[in-house]
């Protein structure tokens, strides 16, 4: 005889186990309802967390997402200054006063860099062989000459005097001599601050391999550095410092870099500055007024610190009228950080590769034996055949283009670094087209995929002209964008 299931038995046996014991006291109950409403509560938030995610996911299929490969100092930094200034001003307007700090940097470091050159030449002034022992001091390899030529006569841009051949040693007369010497000891209370500064934008972090002591900043630190500044009574009483310093030193900076034994060492190039310093110097008057705050412009598209690791920046872009979130990221372009791109490979939807064509005469800093060219040129060879990359939407902006041109109107030869080069006229337009014509070479090679490569010569300094070819650059993304989202 089959026996009929009670409807006790059929009891859900969850429910069996949640029941309430019958000697359940009044306060138990209100705990327990308590207990459940905060499990409802937390249930429901996740739900609702979980719903957010899935929208955000939805939407995001929708974004793009650009890199800005290359090497250190190539100029990406800069490009992603003009992608903000084009797409989100307001937020580099209200970084204004953390950029002030990085150009108090820049100036405290090139006035260190013009002290520690002529006290090396002191040195070597007290009865040694000037040419070869200035030619063995390790200056940095990898910094732009703000002038330079190995002719004899050379015309300087900023004084606009014809230099004689002599060396800086015959220009230092005793008397200059007293005087550059006061001029640094008045000085050096401004150059010891230079390390202050580092340490307050860096963030106390130190970057290994870096042989002429780089500073870098992670993603985010314009706002460390703000919030430093409004942790402390609204003022950074170091920065406050070094402003009230350069304010009354100006004059010396100014006189310390009109210098007839300056200009000299530049023009022989026996002193290299960074590329930026002769923009800030030659405004050391507006740099060191008491209210200076950076300009949006000029001094924060010139301003120069480096970066570790990878800073992503949204920007709501307007094609069409349609609206599409923008992720540009950023990435440090040391040897060493170079690892850290390969994660942002998988869903990109387009990369622009940045190489400075200006750096023909200069040579990694990790590897004084490679030519900056040659490492761009392999760099852009492993991003071409990465197979991860093979369907991304490829750019690359030949950089620096003005510094190319103040080089070769110099009189340096590309030849003499560029052994290929041989015997090509030494000018802009064949110069270019040389470089040019390698770095295509190098995507034919890696182009199985019949892939278009868009190239600009740029000069990312260059606002007008540099927003001009972001637009271009936009509108080809946008429609290999929608190419491929038409093939998925």
């Amino acid at each position: 005889m089959m026996r009929t299931s009670s409807v006790r038995s059929q009891e859900d046996p969850l429910s069996r186990a949640l029941r309430p014991p019958p000697s359940e006291s009044e306060t138990d109950r209100q705990i327990r309802l308590q207990q459940e409403a905060d499990a409802r509560r937390i249930s429901e938030q996740i739900d609702e967390e979980l719903r957010v995610e899935r929208e955000q996911l939805r939407k995001s299929r929708d974004d793009v997402k650009l890199l800005l490969l290359g090497q250190a100092e190539s100029g990406k930094s800069t490009l992603q200054k003009q992608f903000q200034l084009m797409y989100s001003p307001a937020s580099l307007e209200s970084e204004r006063m953390s950029w002030r700090t990085v150009v108090y940097f820049n100036v405290v470091r090139s006035i260190r860099q013009i002290l520690a050159t002529l006290e090396a030449w002191d040195d070597i002034d007290d009865g040694s062989d000037s040419q070869s022992t200035m030619e063995r001091q390790e200056f940095s390899q990898d910094d732009f000459p703000l002038v330079g030529t190995s002719q004899p006569d050379f015309v300087g841009s900023h004084s606009g005097v014809t230099l004689s051949p002599p060396s800086p040693s015959d220009l230092l007369s005793p008397t200059k001599h007293s005087a550059i010497s006061e001029m640094r000891r008045r000085l050096v209370s401004l150059t010891d601050t230079e390390p202050q500064l580092a340490d307050r934008l860096s963030g106390g972090i130190a970057m290994s391999g870096s042989g002429k002591g780089e500073v870098y900043v992670r993603s985010g630190w314009q706002a460390r550095t703000i919030q430093k500044t409004l942790s402390v009574a609204e003022t950074d009483p170091l920065v406050d410092d070094v402003a009230t310093m350069l304010n009354q030193s100006r004059e010396d900076i100014r006189t310390l870099w009109e210098h007839p034994v300056v200009r000299a060492l530049i023009s022989q190039r026996k002193l290299k500055l960074d590329e930026w310093a002769d923009f800030f110097l030659n405004d050391i008057a507006r740099i060191s007024a008491r209210n200076y705050i950076p300009t949006t412009v000029d001094d924060i598209l010139h301003a120069r610190i480096q970066t570790m690791g990878v800073a992503e920046h949204i920007f709501d872009v307007d094609i069409h009228g349609k609206t599409v979130a923008w992720h540009l990221f950023d990435v440090g372009g040391a040897r060493g950080q170079r690892h850290s791109w390969v994660p942002f490979f998988d869903d990109a939807n387009a990369i622009i590769f940045v190489s400075p064509i200006s750096a023909f005469d200069q040579y990694l800093e990790e590897d004084p034996r490679t030519n900056r060219i040659d490492d761009s040129l392999q760099l852009f060879t492993q991003i071409c055949s990465n197979q991860l990359l093979k369907k991304v939407h490829l750019v690359l902006f030949l950089n620096k283009t003005d510094i190319l041109r103040k080089k070769l109107e110099q009189g340096l030869a590309v030849s003499k670094y560029i052994l290929s080069y041989g015997d090509r006229p030494n000018e802009y337009d064949s110069v270019v087209q040389y470089f040019r014509a390698h770095f295509l070479q190098v995507h034919r090679r890696n182009n199985e995929n019949r892939r278009v490569l868009y190239t600009h010569l740029t000069n990312v300094t260059d606002t007008k002209a540099t927003q001009s070819i972001i637009g271009n650059v936009r509108d080809s993304i946008f429609r290999g964008y929608l190419q491929s989202a038409a093939l998925v």
